[in-house]
């Protein structure tokens, strides 16, 4: 069987439960020559921030992985054809596992955006970014076997299978961010900082698919019976008239939307010897640093496909081949075939909505000498759940990262854990204007075979990479009290 037949059977019964979204730029969001990729993650970051202006050039941030098929790191350079992989030797899947099955990707490119500081209280900024997401998950390991492995698996002959509630989904879509930060407190050791984030959503594509209630007997290879169970799907209409090449589909002002992050940071001072503010900037003269943010809010309206529609699954003698995807077939012919093998359910809704991947953000920082820092941050997933449809989520994941920053040079050494178990170690670097890492570096180097992967890059300027140094610290001569 196809490798990708292999994949496409798996994440077609997968989703809800888990997804795509961590965080952005993960290690590097936090320190404090972030710039405007700290906004990204706390849109009160930009207060007080070291430079006059901060600008994007580009930038990526990729990430995918799942917890069933793990591959030698041979194949990603130089994979085999499409339908010559071979199963223990070009992948390998996780058949003996107890937990659930999960598989994810998300892709985020910024593309030119800026950063101004109004002053030494204030920021202003505006980040366009294009984002993606793909996720599956809530597949028994024996289930994952039946789809994945020689689908459908004879080893599961005469055994009646239950689907509780499985699905997949994905979402593309463009954001264009306005944001705003402010000094809001400042007392003699302290310091609170607040921003907000209005986005301009715009839909480029998504859809769903969710198997509730599925139960179902194998008897042959070709023969099998769906005693009960249902399939609600949508997808949204542009994809029936997807073209290429695919940066024309990346449209603004389409499929409208509006979002918000917000975001507030407590800077504890203590050298600040109760004379308070200073002359130009004094980022990171704090001791210790805590944030909150909530990213992510916001939702965006789709017009379902013309062939959409939810499907009683209930029949018998079905041939499995029949109900795969083909090769070459469209979403449009794929629905339509599906349509007519099975009972359609009346549904008048011709819309559904997709929510943002709404996360709650914690961070804490410490300062060892102005040199070095030591970082944790928590991402929680908001909307993760079964019960939702159209919905991208966050991934649930904890973060510390050590680093390393002076103004030209910056080593991040990011330890992350996921919801999934998965645990990485990885590293990032900023060099001048270029910034490049991976969270999971480490992990992919010693490793033979692996399951996951990231990278993330981004090239930027701000004064200091001119040679136009901060303005030199001096306390005003008295004591401010705020």
């Amino acid at each position: 069987m196809r490798m990708h037949r292999i994949l496409f059977s798996t994440m077609l019964f997968l989703w809800p439960a888990y997804a795509a979204m961590a965080q952005s730029f993960p290690g590097y969001n936090t320190s404090n020559y972030a710039g405007i990729y700290g906004v990204l993650s706390n849109p009160a970051s930009a207060a007080g921030y070291r430079y006059k202006w901060d600008v994007n050039i580009i930038g990526a941030d990729v990430k995918g992985g799942n917890t069933y098929v793990k591959v030698p790191k041979s194949v990603l350079l130089n994979p085999p054809p499409s339908n010559k992989w071979v199963r223990n030797q070009d992948y390998f899947l996780d058949s003996t596992a107890n937990r659930k099955q999960n598989g994810w990707g998300m892709a985020e490119i910024v593309m030119p955006s800026v950063l101004y500081t109004i002053d030494e209280k204030q920021s202003v900024s505006f980040v366009w970014r294009v984002r993606a997401s793909a996720s599956g998950g809530n597949l028994t390991t024996p289930l994952a076997n039946f789809f994945g492995h020689d689908f459908p698996n004879l080893q599961y002959r005469g055994k009646n299978l239950t689907l509780e509630k499985v699905g997949a989904g994905m979402h593309a879509w463009n954001e264009l961010g306005f944001s705003y930060a402010r000094t809001i407190h400042e007392g003699y050791t302290s310091r609170w900082k607040a921003g907000v984030t209005v986005k301009l959503l715009s839909g480029i594509a998504a859809g769903y698919a969710q198997a509730a209630d599925v139960n179902f007997v194998l008897n042959a290879k070709r023969n099998a019976d769906i005693t009960s169970g249902t399939l609600r799907y949508a997808y949204s209409e542009e994809l029936d008239h997807w073209q290429k090449p695919y940066t024309r589909n990346l449209q603004l002002f389409h499929n409208n939307g509006v979002g918000f992050d917000l975001g507030v940071i407590y800077e504890y001072r203590p050298d600040n010897g109760g004379f308070g503010k200073f002359e130009g900037t004094d980022a990171d003269e704090y001791k210790f640093r805590l944030g909150l943010s909530i990213n992510d809010i916001g939702r965006i309206k789709y017009q379902k496909g013309a062939y959409n529609t939810d499907l009683d699954l209930q029949k018998e003698n079905i041939n499995p081949n029949d109900i795969t995807y083909k090769d070459k077939e469209s979403l449009k012919q794929y629905s339509r075939r599906l349509n007519r093998y099975f009972t359609p359910i009346r549904n008048d809704d011709s819309s559904f909505v997709m929510v943002l991947p709404a996360s709650l953000n914690l961070m804490a920082d410490y300062n060892i000498d102005s040199r070095f820092f030591v970082s944790a941050n928590a991402v929680i997933a908001l909307n993760a759940g079964k019960n939702g449809l159209a919905r991208t989520y966050a991934m649930t994941q904890l973060l510390i990262t050590p680093r390393y920053e002076t103004e030209l040079f910056g080593a991040y050494m990011p330890f992350v854990i996921n919801h999934n178990g998965q645990a990485d170690v990885g590293a990032g670097f900023r060099i001048g204007p270029l910034v490049v890492g991976s969270y999971s570096l480490f992990t992919t180097l010693f490793q033979q075979r692996i399951n996951h992967s990231d990278a993330f890059v981004a090239l930027r300027l701000n004064p200091g990479m001119l040679g136009k140094r901060d303005k030199s610290k001096g306390q005003l001569g008295c004591p401010v009290n705020y």
